[in-house]
């Protein structure tokens, strides 16, 4: 498999056309190898660019950021968050077994609050419209170091 080592412009739209964001991403080692987290169909969609292409990327919801899943709703105990807590931030929340994990407010009751541990673009389709300014393929040493490969960097 071709390991590139890419820079490029991505405008990432919703299926209706919406921009959602504009980002530059410079040296993103694209591998699909070992894959499966989210947005592993946009690392298939990078593969072997050339410099100067432009490409558009079309995702369903399964291969960019998954679907919806109300499971990811918890309660968690208000005394253990911030007391200026809001619905609608984000805060990061370490669970039992000491991963930790990014929710969003959603409510807030008495005792507890209500967080939603989905992406925010989950069961959302995506448009991905890439413009390259450099490919190349990656060094031995490039792929042996890296820990760093593209769907843990590209993440809108």
């Amino acid at each position: 498999m071709n390991i590139q080592v890419i820079s490029f412009n991505c405008l990432l739209k919703s299926k209706a056309g919406q921009v959602i964001s504009s980002t530059f991403n410079r040296d993103v080692l694209n591998s699909t190898e070992n894959q499966t987290s989210a947005l592993n169909g946009l690392a298939k969609g990078l593969q072997n660019l050339k410099k100067g292409e432009k490409r558009t990327i079309p995702l369903s919801a399964e291969e960019a950021y998954g679907l919806y899943d109300p499971k990811k709703i918890i309660l968690f105990p208000r005394s253990r968050l911030a007391k200026n807590i809001k619905v609608g931030e984000y805060i990061s929340v370490v669970t039992k077994s000491g991963y930790q994990h990014d929710y969003k407010v959603i409510q807030l009751h008495k005792d507890m609050v209500s967080l939603d541990g989905n992406h925010p673009l989950a069961g959302q389709d995506l448009i991905f419209e890439i413009e390259t300014l450099d490919a190349r393929d990656a060094t031995h040493d490039e792929i042996s170091a890296s820990s760093n490969v593209f769907s843990t960097q590209l993440l809108h």
